[in-house]
């Protein structure tokens, strides 16, 4: 199954430290803003977001419909047709999509066996 584009999400303490930190490991902004307490920092086709107070634990990310550009691609499975297979699949979640969505932005979390999240997040 094909579930777009890979990051991890890191929960940070202090995020100028982080930015730091990753740009000596040859990482540069590539979205988000500092000013809100995030960034996407990229290293050639690695992703790593760095979220201060916004969540406790790090997450791993995937967004159908994007490649690792955040560039829209033309064939992808719809996050809902993905939440439904896991479904089928008896796999834990954390959160759902409302099931009065049809298409669009919509996201969900489902837990590993060890309890770590993973977040399934199309933006487009």
């Amino acid at each position: 199954m094909k579930l777009g584009a890979f990051s991890i999400s890191l929960a940070v303490k202090d995020i100028k430290a982080s930015k730091t930190f990753y740009e000596n490991l040859g990482f540069s902004v590539f979205g988000g803003d500092i000013e809100k307490n995030y960034l996407i920092m990229k290293n050639e086709s690695t992703l790593i977001g760095l979220f201060q107070g916004m969540f406790e634990n790090n997450i791993l990310t995937f967004n159908p419909g994007w490649d690792q550009d955040a560039k829209p691609i033309e064939n992808y499975k719809d996050v809902r047709e993905i939440q439904e297979h896991l479904k089928s699949k008896e796999v834990t979640f954390a959160s759902e999509i409302d099931s009065d969505t049809n298409s669009g932005p919509a996201s969900f979390v489902i837990l590993d066996p060890d309890g770590n999240a993973i977040l399934i997040d199309q933006h487009i």
